[in-house]
């Protein structure tokens, strides 16, 4: 029966399915920095030309997210995430072809960038959150695991391969994988739209179960106007909160080692630094995906990984050892971790699963396009004008307890999305 196999939920296949797709599409994704600096050393270009394509990636990303988001709201991912797996891996046969910067930006910037957006978070999320309810704390915090897994991966398979062949090698190589193993999970895995459309119910109830259908039903919502949401003081809460989280991540994540290094830690030792952050995070996203599920309200979660956050950069300021530089690793890595499961559950809380898609994918543009972007140029602005990153982490700081609270102010579900501004 396609339905299920065996006993097994077809939710959790789709919980598989997204989690592969993540691994595979955020570990090609947040490894291009071991490819920089080979491409530098072989075309000659200077190293800002390259980074841009990475800029130029994330914006591509980000604001096609809103289309992508919006078409998961009507239709299975399948063919989004094979469609994704075709033009990433086109992109790259494009990048190992370029030979001026504009290819550099058409191919992975632009491909790339849409290719990533079909397989990121937003499409994974959506489909997710159809299939469960009580239990999608659980099931959005282990399907994002794959981001931290696939970023442990593929970055050391990366660095060997482009050490011991070349990069277009390692572009080769990804672009293989990412088009075979990516169409194959898309095909078989996340073919199904709605647990209704199959003859079932959120998290598997029986019919008629209690509390299993609190949200609007399947299809009624689907084709419903953004204006709404982008008129609710719920969804800018979230912008506002999580954009500024994320800023304070990749201001964290640019930095951090030179920070490091400049405290007379190792290279090695502070580049250790960053993968410790992606490892404890992958804890912390299954944690708090679990702890959504027990709590009346998912906001206090987000508020407590945000502080959490706020206390590991308490530690980063005073990081003048290994020891206590890895500490701060740990704790920011775990509060980060709530991120992943904690955006989408809110959305899909708050505005209902059948336009998760939409709403989440608005709320990424702003999140990754300027939260994203402002980040690391901030904590480069005040480098350069105190000598100091103690100030970028200070403010840090500040802000992420701010946030913290903020975030307490969510207000809580309604049974529709209101129709007058803030509700």
């Amino acid at each position: 029966m396609a339905k299920r196999i065996g006993r097994i939920f077809w939710g959790w296949y789709v919980v598989l399915g997204a989690f592969l797709v993540l691994c595979l599409s955020y570990g090609v994704r947040y490894s291009f920095g071991v490819f920089v600096h080979p491409m530098f050393k072989e075309t000659g270009w200077p190293m800002s030309v390259i980074s841009i394509s990475a800029s130029v990636n994330v914006l591509v990303y980000s604001v096609s997210g809103i289309f992508w988001g919006r078409l998961a709201d009507r239709v299975a991912p399948k063919w989004m995430m094979t469609g994704g797996s075709i033009l990433t891996a086109t992109g790259f046969y494009f990048l190992i072809q370029a030979e001026t910067p504009l290819g550099l930006y058409l191919s992975y910037g632009v491909l790339c960038g849409i290719g990533h957006a079909c397989l990121g978070m937003v499409v994974c999320a959506a489909a997710i959150s159809k299939w469960f309810i009580k239990k999608r704390g659980v099931a959005l915090g282990l399907s994002s695991m794959g981001i931290g897994v696939g970023t442990m991966v593929m970055g050391p398979a990366a660095g060997y391969i482009v050490t011991t062949y070349d990069w277009r090698t390692g572009f080769v190589c990804f672009g293989i994988v990412i088009l075979t193993v990516g169409i194959l999970v898309s095909q078989v895995l996340m073919g199904k739209t709605t647990p209704e459309a199959s003859g079932l119910l959120p998290d598997n109830a029986p019919p008629g179960e209690e509390g299993q259908n609190r949200e609007v039903e399947p299809g009624k919502r689907a084709d419903a106007s953004l204006r709404p949401i982008l008129t609710d003081c719920r969804f800018w809460v979230l912008v506002v909160c999580n954009s500024v989280a994320t800023a304070v991540l990749m201001m964290t994540f640019v930095h951090q080692v030179a920070y490091a290094t400049g405290n007379q830690i190792g290279k090695l030792e502070a580049a250790a630094a960053v993968g410790i952050i992606g490892f404890s995070s992958s804890a912390g996203k299954l944690f708090f995906g679990w702890l959504c599920d027990k709590v009346a309200d998912a906001k206090y979660v987000a508020g407590l990984g945000f502080f959490i956050m706020a206390l590991g950069m308490g530690l980063l300021i005073a990081a003048d050892t290994v020891l206590i530089l890895y500490l701060f690793a740990v704790i920011f890595g775990i509060g980060y971790g709530s991120m992943a499961p904690l955006m989408p559950y809110l959305t899909a809380d708050r505005f209902g699963r059948q336009v998760l898609g939409s709403a989440y994918g608005m709320l990424i543009f702003f999140v990754a396009g300027v939260g994203g972007s402002i980040g690391p140029v901030v904590g480069g602005a005040i480098y350069d004008r105190t000598g100091s990153y103690t100030n970028a982490w200070l403010l840090n700081l500040i802000v992420l307890v701010v946030i913290s609270i903020l975030m307490l102010t969510l207000k809580p579900a309604k049974d529709s999305v209101p129709r007058t501004q803030c509700g």
